[in-house]
């Protein structure tokens, strides 16, 4: 099959997933399963429609095949007798495949309305835990298969089964409807979803194990995710934030490699690789964001994280980078947001205005924080401002410290390195 063919066969089976499960949650009220049944139509579809093309009407036909799967599931497990007796035997799985199809799209065979919100708050529950929340999100709402979760977070696909399932069971028990949240519902749960977006956009641009610098499967998905958000909450200004500062921030990502696939940091990078076409993107729709939200008093922390990224991305290099605007950026963000990661680009933004020594101590301070103290970039931003101010032998003792303290071989390389030609520099 063409490259092309199959990536548009992969993208419309991922646009369709999530619509198709809420179209059978709506008949079955039964997560799990329904879950189920639609992975087992996503195998199939592209198993069969590579040979035989694609259906005139995708997404009735994956809906056919999942309420099939689901009947002869129930069916076929004697443990759930009760379930089949509630679900199937009210209507006849004739008539009950039928009425599905004919009841859920008009007469032009298209969708007559989309689940896609309430399945990201389900996915999203604040009953579980982050890592189960990004998993289902990218299982159920992405529609990857348990294995391509598995192998994007470098784990065994038995064990992301597992994760899947027990998050699912959490889902079952808690009682969750599904349903469109109420409005004083909706700004906590869309807090959650917009948030485990984010981390599956942030391992995706800056992978936190493994040999690779980035992994553009979960970027894109993030990407993909966070704009189906934002068509369905066109004026929620954080949806709108995080899109912007996902497209300024993985505009960078072809300039952030070297030919042998090593990191390139962002003051080294090559600016004409990045992608202008997502930077004119980004910054028109954050730049419409701001005036909306100084009206409304709206103003977030995903809308200061893009303007940050903005301000980088307009820059022709990094010594032109208005330094001073970005700490004033970072000081309303840290305003908002206690995350002390953010506090250690704040660190490197003070000393481009200030110096080293105002960049250093923003760090001691952050050293008091246990969620950082041990964390490998505390130790790289400090070697890099320690190797500044002119103390190279404690920058190279940091770097080091740095590269043992992280997962990701990209960056442990790139440490190591930095260190080794210090070192030949000091001697």
């Amino acid at each position: 099959m063409p490259e092309a063919v199959a990536q548009h066969l992969q993208h419309l089976l991922r646009e369709l997933a999530p619509q198709v499960l809420g179209l059978v949650m709506r008949r079955v009220r039964d997560f799990a399963a329904a879950e189920d049944a639609v992975q087992e139509a996503l195998i199939a579809a592209a198993q069969q429609w590579p040979r035989d093309g694609v259906p005139d009407n995708p997404r009735g036909w994956l809906l056919h095949v999942a309420l099939r799967r689901l009947t002869d599931q129930l069916r076929a497990d004697s443990a759930r007798r009760k379930r089949e007796a509630v679900v199937v035997s009210l209507v006849p799985p004739e008539d009950q495949l039928a009425l599905a199809v004919h009841a859920t799209l008009d007469g032009e065979g298209q969708q007559a309305g989309d689940d896609t919100l309430e399945l990201l708050f389900m996915c999203c529950h604040p009953a579980l835990t982050t890592v189960s929340a990004i998993a289902l999100t990218l299982r159920a709402v992405g529609g990857l298969t348990t294995l391509e979760v598995a192998k994007a977070f470098l784990v065994p696909e038995a064990t992301m089964a597992q994760r899947i399932s027990r998050a699912k069971q959490t889902i079952k028990a808690s009682g969750m409807a599904f349903e469109r949240p109420s409005s004083a519902e909706l700004a906590s749960l869309l807090s959650a979803v917009t948030h485990v977006l984010y981390l599956i956009f942030n391992e995706g641009y800056v992978a936190s194990t493994g040999d690779d610098v980035h992994r553009p499967d979960l970027a894109n998905e993030a990407l993909r995710l966070t704009r189906l958000l934002h068509r369905l909450l066109p004026d929620d200004a954080e949806v709108a934030g995080l899109l912007a500062l996902m497209l300024l921030t993985d505009a960078r990502r072809p300039a952030r490699t070297g030919q042998a696939g090593e990191l390139i940091p962002l003051d080294q990078q090559d600016r004409t690789c990045w992608d202008r076409a997502a930077i004119a993107e980004g910054i028109a729709l954050i730049t419409r964001t701001l005036q909306a939200s100084r009206e409304r008093n709206a103003l977030g922390p995903y809308q200061v994280q893009a303007a940050i990224a903005a301000v980088h991305d307009e820059a022709a290099s990094s010594a032109a980078t208005d330094w001073a605007q970005i700490t004033g950026l970072y000081e309303v963000l840290q305003s908002m947001s206690d995350n002390p990661l953010l506090g250690l680009n704040h660190a490197v933004a003070l000393a481009m205005v200030h110096g080293p020594a105002a960049g250093l101590a923003r760090l001691d301070e952050l050293g008091n924080d246990p969620r950082i103290r041990e964390h490998h970039r505390l130790d790289a931003v400090r070697a890099h401002l320690l190797e500044r101010a002119g103390q190279r032998e404690d920058a190279i003792a940091l770097y080091r410290r740095a590269a043992q303290r992280t997962a990701s071989r990209a960056e442990r390389d790139y440490l190591l390195l930095h260190a080794t030609r210090l070192s030949e520099d000091c001697s």
